[in-house]
């Protein structure tokens, strides 16, 4: 079996990491962390992921510091619910993907490198992998994710659902 490796993120998974959160630190609107919020409610906020797999990757993020989903109360559930049913409209009429990888990396182990819980909605397309990813392991993306941003909060907006905080 061969494996792929991008090189790129080493540095990212070496780095000395800050004992903070890096996703409370969003949160609490911290200028010390880069902040792609697209929309924001009472419990979830929604990000793009700053490493994205393709254009449009999301991160539904719970205000509170989980890191089990067991842990979410009834009402985070249900706004987690309906925003993962929004972001898929929203991405659907945006980015019109071919399908979604869509779940929780629930511990170290798992692939969470992050320990606040988050759900990751990923647009994937038909053949979608290109020779950078096949030879080099570099993930060629294909928009500016400052663009993805400035597109999915105009989707938002458009569709009424407006944060507290008028981003």
């Amino acid at each position: 079996m061969e494996y792929f490796f991008n090189f790129n993120k080493l540095g990212y998974l070496k780095e000395k990491k800050s004992k903070r959160c890096i996703l409370c630190a969003i949160v609490e609107g911290s200028n010390d962390v880069d902040r792609l919020i697209v929309y924001e409610s009472e419990h979830i906020i929604v990000s793009l992921n700053l490493y994205p797999y393709n254009p449009g990757h999301l991160l539904l993020i719970p205000r509170r510091h989980l890191t089990d989903i067991r842990q979410m109360s009834v009402e985070e559930r249900a706004s987690m619910d309906e925003l993962t049913r929004q972001c898929l409209d929203h991405l659907d009429k945006v980015f019109k993907p071919s399908g979604y990888n869509i779940g929780y990396n629930q511990g170290l182990a798992a692939g969470g490198s992050i320990e606040h819980l988050h759900l990751h909605i990923i647009p994937r397309y038909q053949n979608e992998i290109g020779i950078a990813e096949l030879i080099g392991g570099k993930k060629v993306l294909v928009q500016n994710p400052l663009e993805t941003l400035r597109l999915l909060r105009q989707e938002f907006a458009a569709q009424g659902e407006h944060d507290k905080k008028g981003r």
